[in-house]
């Protein structure tokens, strides 16, 4: 754009002169005409020399499209560079180029100050990327796009141009087949030293490979579970007519290793949403899981695994010693932080949402974390079945695997045995001969058969011991 600070010094001076030139025989001309001709000549006079005169503004609007709007992400900003990499040219100056570890080739995307030239219908528009650090706050930067055009088609660009490019970036989006992994980036200090928070969100494409075709599960949990998930997504409108935000609750809970965090990577890539793995040892507050809450994306699964152990939000009925000045009082806030974004106001913020917690104790979580509305379908994921186990050694050995001399025998110690899928996986993994894998597959599991019985013996001893203490 034209900046008079672009000008040399003598053009610079040459044009002052002449405006103040111009100033004045304007100012000179209205005072003879004033006193000499008719009124409404000395009206078109002046017309004529404000038309001459006068400075034009420009013909073109810039729409500046900030990566935020205040707490939540900038659905266009996010849209805009996913599109934008379609239009691409080899006259660019310079661009920017990656590739993660997962993608097959280099990906090409624009960098700041570069222009982009789009063409819709009949609008000629320009794209331009700016990241810069805020003044207030210098380890943030700020990213935005700017988008140039006349200004006669703002109306056109607004109704017509912005939401074809939020559609083709789905659609884009949808042919890549590839959910992103997203975490928060770490809490830094600033020039004061004091430690702050971000609530913006680093992401990778989510590389894990569980689906619910390999999933180690029973048949017709899955089939429940899948079940949910389409009829979730078919009732957009329906949320809507009963007043409630389109999102929903699930509470994973089971002991260790038996396959909650496969079973939301199952989820994420059958919905093909997006995972954001909440770590909440690190939010300072309920102001900062709150701006981290609403920068999260719509069509996404929001992740806090081990909730029991993350922060400690236990059951307020276990909690003697009520006193703000403990060590309680940070995670009670926290706890009403997360409530409020479940099912308070804020949760209405975003469409299309589901929230998962997972847990080894279901029992020490609070009762108002559990509830429907907050968790609406609790999924026990318990030890492996007989069908988890045909799921495992098919997965793993091959279908012929279940035509060995052993199975029948590892199957039905399986069944009465405490054996995690995880567990009976390990296992599979040893060796690549499978009679040797079937042998000492079948040994673990009646020694945890053994170890199992064991330990039921000395808790009865115990209690007998106690009766007749009594």
């Amino acid at each position: 754009m034209f900046s008079f600070k672009d000008m040399p010094p003598s053009a610079s001076s040459l044009f002052a002169a002449y405006a103040s030139f111009a100033t004045s025989m304007m100012m000179m001309i209205r005072s003879i005409t004033n006193d000499l001709l008719p009124p409404k000549l000395v009206s078109f006079i002046s017309s004529i020399f404000n038309y001459f005169f006068t400075p034009k503004s420009s013909p073109h609007t810039t729409l500046v499209i900030k990566n935020k709007t205040n707490y939540a992400k900038n659905q266009v900003f996010d849209a805009a560079e996913i599109y934008l990499r379609t239009k691409i040219s080899p006259s660019m100056d310079r661009l920017e180029a990656s590739k993660t570890p997962r993608q097959h080739r280099v990906s090409l995307s624009m960098d700041k100050d570069q222009e982009i030239v789009d063409q819709f219908q009949d609008i000629h528009l320009k794209w331009r990327f700016v990241a810069e650090k805020k003044k207030e706050d210098r380890q943030h930067i700020e990213e935005k796009s700017q988008l140039v055009f006349h200004k006669k088609f703002v109306d056109k660009v607004v109704d017509f141009y912005l939401p074809y490019i939020l559609r083709r970036a789905k659609e884009i989006k949808a042919t890549e087949n590839v959910s992103e992994l997203c975490s928060q980036n770490l809490p830094y200090s600033d020039d004061s030293g004091e430690d702050r928070c971000r609530g913006h969100w680093g992401s990778i494409g989510l590389g894990h490979p569980a689906t619910f075709d390999t999933l180690a599960m029973d048949p017709d949990l899955k089939k429940m579970i899948i079940d949910e998930l389409d009829r979730f997504l078919k009732r957009k409108e329906f949320y809507r007519k009963v007043g409630k935000a389109w999102k929903r609750g699930y509470l994973l809970y089971g002991p260790p290793g038996t396959g909650k965090s496969s079973l939301v990577a199952a989820m994420a890539n059958y919905l093909k949403f997006d995972i954001y793995d909440l770590d909440l040892t690190d939010i300072c507050s309920n102001s900062d899981l709150r701006r981290s809450l609403l920068s999260t994306s719509n069509r996404s699964i929001l992740v806090i695994e081990d909730i029991d152990c993350s922060v400690n939000l236990q059951n307020r009925a276990n909690s003697d010693d009520e006193s703000e000045n403990n060590d309680d009082y940070r995670s009670k806030l926290m706890l009403s932080g997360m409530l409020n974004f479940m099912d308070g106001l804020w949760s209405s913020c975003g469409d299309e949402r589901i929230i998962v917690l997972t847990t080894n104790h279901k029992d020490r979580l609070d009762a108002a974390l559990l509830r429907p509305g907050r968790m609406d379908v609790h999924i026990n994921l318990s030890y492996c079945t007989s069908k988890a186990f045909e799921t495992l050694v098919t997965n793993y050995l091959g279908g012929g695997a279940i035509h060995h001399p052993l199975y029948e025998e590892i199957e039905a110690l399986v069944e009465h045995a405490n054996v995690t899928p995880a567990e009976v996986a390990e296992e599979l993994m040893k060796d690549d001969d499978i009679d040797i894998l079937m042998e000492g597959l079948a040994k673990f599991v009646k020694r945890k058969r053994e170890e199992q019985n064991d330990g039921n013996m000395a808790a009865e001893e115990e209690v007998n011991e106690i009766v007749e203490e009594r």
